[in-house]
């Protein structure tokens, strides 16, 4: 049974006949899916039918081809899997706020259950959908271990402190997933036509930024990628994660982001191995608590993408700082060329451009970079950005707007040391990286 601490009741509604339908939006799978079961739950309890239905956006935050491409192939699989249990899967395309109450009415639905999504936009969204349905209306936060509604009711300062929750709470929800219940096998085979090709021609979206071949989409894609890397990757991460040239990262973050991947499943199967312990508490470390934090920082900081939510230290010691020289000034098409200086940062561009992908090390170099590079700490969030959601695969996501809120603005940071341009936000440079790794090995590895 799903805990009730997942659940959030977004509108009462009145009782009403009709099926219970799962808004599946943040969460793009079958398997291990909180809200998808919760959704399943309702229609047992209640002797309804379920529905899914995806909700397509043309546009979403600077998404290009690269990431609808991603996107879709993941949701064919989701379909092909839905089917096979009897459960119907719908694809419509739209806005989300407008579309769904239509589509609540058309089927008539009596209860609705969707995923948990901190961004401005999608809670924008659920605002509209429940300004115009009256029927029930639950939120299930499929994609936190801890719930993010309830294990902190306020914005965490940093690390140390939501760390602190995480150690006091993680056994109780960190509990196995039961598997969906097909229904019955008269309807297995069921499905509603989609024309994928054609939605896919039809998007409005940059075809330039193409889709890209070093990963593949999908729950079954995604859960090989686990096991691959508990097996070649866990036991030397600790040691090899700050190094970009060693390519010591989990891989892991597009199929997390998509939702193709549970990061519950992903903490289970890592505690269970039989792995490096320093490795596993690392690994660990970065899925749960700066992954969560995130979700924290973006649901309860509406300018988690603007300067006016950096902490006021960081506001100002930046504002202090507003008018000193800078020894480079790029254009944002000079930072899109990675047409800098600095070949480091250039080949980090690179990889971003070509690959949508950067090493968690260099993103931080990468934004602060790009503050010490442009005339404002306003600019320079607008670029980091702009870049970000437009070329990186897991772009659009609560880890990146904190991480580049963090390189940025000191957010989940302290003050440190006064200088130019940076004031006491953090400062990184290119000595400091050929301290800590083989700067030339890293651009060679982007090279080929």
């Amino acid at each position: 049974m799903t805990d009730p601490d997942r659940v959030y009741r977004l509108l009462e509604g009145t009782p009403a006949p009709g099926c219970v339908l799962y808004w599946m939006q943040r969460d793009q799978r079958v398997s291990d899916n909180w809200a998808l079961l919760f959704a399943q739950e309702k229609a047992l309890e209640t002797g309804r039918s379920l529905r899914v239905v995806f909700c397509l956006t043309p546009g979403f935050i600077g998404a290009a081809m690269r990431q609808y491409d991603f996107m879709l192939k993941g949701l064919q699989q989701v379909e092909s899997t839905l089917s096979r249990m009897g459960i119907l899967f719908e694809l419509i395309t739209g806005n989300p706020g407008e579309m769904i109450p239509d589509y609540i009415k058309s089927i008539h639905a009596g209860i609705l259950v969707s995923d948990f999504n901190p961004l401005r936009i999608c809670m924008q969204w659920k605002k509209m959908v429940m300004d115009a349905i009256n029927i029930s209306f639950f939120e299930v936060d499929a994609h936190n271990i801890l719930p993010c509604r309830a294990i902190s009711g306020k914005s965490e300062y940093a690390a140390f402190t939501f760390r602190k929750k995480v150690e006091k709470e993680l056994s109780r929800y960190l509990t196995e997933i039961p598997p969906v219940i097909p229904r019955s096998p008269s309807l297995a085979g069921m499905t509603i036509p989609i024309d994928w090709k054609g939605i896919q021609d039809d998007l409005q979206v940059d075809r330039d930024i193409a889709p890209v071949d070093w990963i593949l989409p999908g729950e079954e894609a995604a859960e090989a990628g686990l096991a691959a890397f508990i097996e070649n990757g866990l036991d030397g991460y600790a040691a090899n994660l700050n190094d970009p040239g060693k390519r010591g990262q989990s891989g892991l973050s597009p199929w997390l982001h998509f939702g193709q991947l549970s990061a519950q499943r992903v903490a289970l199967e890592v505690q269970r191995a039989d792995a490096d312990p320093a490795s596993k508490a690392v690994f660990l470390e970065e899925l749960i608590v700066r992954r969560e934090l995130a979700d924290n920082f973006c649901l309860y900081n509406p300018a988690y993408d603007l300067p006016g939510g950096f902490q006021p230290w960081a506001l100002k010691t930046l504002e202090k700082h507003r008018d000193d020289p800078r020894e480079y000034c790029y254009s944002v098409e000079q930072f899109r060329d990675a047409a800098t200086h600095d070949d480091l940062w250039n080949a980090a561009q690179h990889d971003l451009v070509l690959h949508g992908r950067m090493h968690g090390f260099m993103r931080m170099y990468w934004a602060k970079k790009i503050l010490e590079w442009t005339p404002s700490a306003e600019e320079a969030m607008a670029v980091a950005l702009y870049l970000n959601d437009r070329y990186q695969l897991d772009g659009r996501d609560p880890s990146g707007y904190a991480g580049i809120a963090w390189s940025i603005g000191g957010t989940h940071d302290r003050p440190w040391g006064e200088r130019d341009v940076f004031g006491m936000i953090r400062y990184m440079n290119y000595k400091g990286c050929q301290r800590k790794f083989d700067v030339q090995q890293y651009i060679s590895t982007i090279k080929n």
